[in-house]
């Protein structure tokens, strides 16, 4: 089904599989839905993950280190599916899915039950025989856009993405931030000029009023240090902590416009 917020602004919660486990992952995501979570990202845990800051480069070591692989990944993806309709978005680096196979990854991810897929490390220009694979398949392609792209590189991001654009709020790594950068207002509007997809923030949001600030110039916000906090925070309570947090985010979320594009 294609992917859709239904408030403004919408939730992307992501989580990073198998940390502390596949069982407890699946609880968190079940959790962070109720709570109010548009669309899940399901991290898959990686050897090196560049792009991540020092939260999520520990979820990731540590799932890395309980043998969490994309099988397992596309595992947690069938049991969700099972019981909600929310939007699943598999967030990985490129080499897991390269050692998978990238054309069995797209098949058993759309049978899954995934909408589709970020691949953090692959810019848009070396894109082709992903996008192809993908739209093969039916899943839709997400591809981050970053306030240093030049306008034509936005433009070029805009044309190839589906379901929707990640505008990245500031360079650097993931990672829970005091304030959300001004550039990220500027970066909407300026890929406003090339999409009518809805577009989320991420990289720094982890409070309620970051999630309003982002939503009164974004369709979205992405969350995902803050939550992969509560889970390291909340040993056997990972679920209810993670719901406590996404709920405190939503709880003012009012219903969405028409849906753009």
């Amino acid at each position: 089904m294609p992917i859709q917020f239904h408030k403004r602004p919408g939730l992307v919660a992501y989580i990073t599989c198998g940390d502390p486990d596949i069982e407890t992952t699946t609880q968190i995501i079940l959790a962070a839905v109720e709570a109010g979570a548009d669309i899940i990202e399901l991290g898959v845990p990686f050897s090196d993950p560049v792009a991540d800051g020092p939260v999520i480069q520990a979820a990731s070591e540590r799932a890395v280190a309980g043998g969490t692989s994309v099988k397992d990944v596309l595992a947690v993806a069938r049991e969700v599916r099972r019981h909600t309709d929310a939007g699943m978005i598999v967030f990985s680096y490129m080499n897991p899915l390269l050692r998978y196979g990238m054309e069995k990854f797209c098949a058993d991810a759309a049978a899954a039950g995934v909408d589709g897929v970020l691949v953090t490390d692959l810019p848009v220009e070396e894109a082709g025989p992903y996008l192809v694979a993908m739209a093969e398949h039916g899943l839709d392609p997400v591809f981050l856009a970053a306030p240093t792209s030049p306008d034509a590189r936005l433009k070029q991001i805009a044309e190839h993405s589906r379901g929707f654009v990640y505008a990245i709020s500031r360079t650097g790594i993931t990672g829970t931030r005091q304030e959300i950068a001004g550039d990220a207002k500027e970066l909407v509007n300026r890929l406003r000029k090339y999409t009518k997809l809805p577009i989320a923030v991420g990289f720094g949001v982890s409070t309620a009023e970051q999630f309003a600030e982002v939503g009164r110039f974004a369709d979205a916000a992405v969350v995902g240090s803050a939550i992969m906090q509560r889970v390291f925070d909340n040993p056997g309570n990972e679920a209810e902590a993670v719901k406590t947090f996404v709920r405190g985010l939503t709880s003012a979320m009012k219903p969405a416009a028409a849906r753009r594009g």
